[in-house]
């Protein structure tokens, strides 16, 4: 008998649209002859199958809904919220506690590499190169002049637990810090200001199962814009995606054993994606995500491509190695 796989969309966030963009993407991707793929949307509102166009809704108890008077119950989530609470572990911590296999982190796990700064700090305690950062709170002074004496300019200002980067800003001056402080806290109450590193830009898809570790070739990010923000992210002809990147092949394998790493420090699930800049030959990470972007022009998917493999033999490894791990 065919499973029943729930590919959970929507979310609380500005990031629903892309949540929805990556649902279209993963109904084409997963084998639709091995499971019933069942859309499930979540937002503040509701939680709902959505079958034909038919909005039923999810008994929150056991994630199951009723169609046509029949109880549906749900085998497994394939989760592609990005943001709340898909990615901030919120949701992985529902689904555990329900016994539901879902496709991402533990809930801690989540919860650390949604907040920038939280996870930055923890894998530098372990290591791992990343940007020098200071955090800004909502309702406490910081001084302009300081941040920039240690941090430099330029300088990026972001919201430290949000994604596709909503509320982020490259500034030039110190006189631009607080206004694109005020912009990040439309999206968070916690800001990260980051220093500036000047590189190549790439980022690494990666899986792994009991059986086995797999790493996609990397994707090299050519942004037409100041950086890789939600314009250049989502339209087309503001970014080069060049797969496999065009790096020497001791930096390439560098960033897939630092991502093969940072996956295992994380106790990572399921696919996820690790972003860096190399430069002058070094990696520095950016950022780790969990619930990385599933549409049909998504990095991962142009990784998978490029590999060799097949999308749909990917995703069927993945949801089977989780089922049996159950």
């Amino acid at each position: 008998m065919k499973k029943n796989v729930a590919i959970v969309y929507g979310g609380y966030s500005s990031e629903a649209v892309v949540s929805e963009k990556s649902l279209a993407g993963l109904l084409t991707f997963i084998d639709a002859e091995r499971y019933n793929l069942i859309p499930v949307f979540i937002s503040k509102e509701e939680w709902s199958a959505v079958v034909n166009g038919n909005h039923m809704a999810i008994d929150r108890s056991d994630f199951s809904f009723v169609e046509n008077g029949v109880k549906k119950n749900i085998d497994f989530a394939y989760i592609t919220i990005h943001g709340a609470p898909g990615e901030n572990g919120q949701l992985t911590g529902y689904f555990e506690m329900i016994g539901l296999p879902h496709s991402t982190c533990p809930s801690l796990t989540s919860a650390m590499t949604y907040d920038k700064f939280v996870c930055n700090s923890y894998l530098r305690s372990l290591g791992v190169k990343v940007a020098d950062s200071v955090i800004v709170k909502k309702g406490r002074s910081y001084d302009s002049k300081a941040i920039a004496e240690r941090l430099g300019l330029p300088c990026f200002v972001k919201p430290s637990a949000a994604g596709s980067s909503f509320g982020v800003s490259k500034v030039k001056t110190i006189d631009e810090i607080t206004p694109a402080v005020e912009k990040a806290f439309s999206e968070c109450s916690d800001v990260v200001i980051e220093s500036f590193l000047d590189g190549t830009e790439v980022t690494c898809g990666l899986y792994k199962t009991k059986e086995r570790t797999v790493i996609f070739p990397l994707t090299e990010v050519v942004s037409s814009n100041e950086f890789f923000d939600y314009e250049a992210k989502y339209t087309p002809g503001k970014t080069q995606e060049i797969t496999p990147a065009r790096v020497p092949d001791e930096e390439r394998d560098r960033v897939q054993q630092i991502a093969s790493e940072v996956y295992d420090l994380m106790n990572m699930k399921g696919i996820a994606r690790i972003d860096f800049i190399i430069m002058k030959g070094q990696p520095y990470l950016l950022e780790v995500n969990t619930t990385p972007g599933m549409t049909a022009t998504s990095f991962i998917p142009q990784q998978i491509k490029a590999s060799g493999a097949k999308l749909s033999d990917v995703f069927t490894e993945v949801i089977e190695d989780i089922l049996e791990t159950k």
